[in-house]
């Protein structure tokens, strides 16, 4: 018996119901209560700011505890105790 392909959620018949439901529930909350979304634009461009930086900058020389060299070059060039 040969294994089935693993096949994405988004690509199975219940993926693309869910995708259908969604995008007909967005057009409906932006067309209905466009006043409510628009209102709360402002407070997700802040809240975004967070998350971008969350998941966006996980790997900016932070490679020490596993024993490679950072790409930085190990934290040499960096200015030690304050302002110079």
């Amino acid at each position: 018996m040969e294994p089935r392909p693993h096949v994405p959620f988004w690509r199975t018949r219940g993926g693309v119901a869910l995708l259908g439901f969604l995008a007909v529930a967005a057009f409906y909350l932006i067309t209905e209560h466009a006043a409510h979304v628009f209102g709360a634009l402002p407070y997700l461009l802040l809240l975004a700011c967070p998350l971008m930086h969350l998941f966006m900058h996980h790997g900016h020389g932070h490679r020490e505890a596993d024993g490679r060299a950072a790409p930085d070059g190990g934290g040499r060039g960096r200015v030690q105790g304050g302002m110079s």
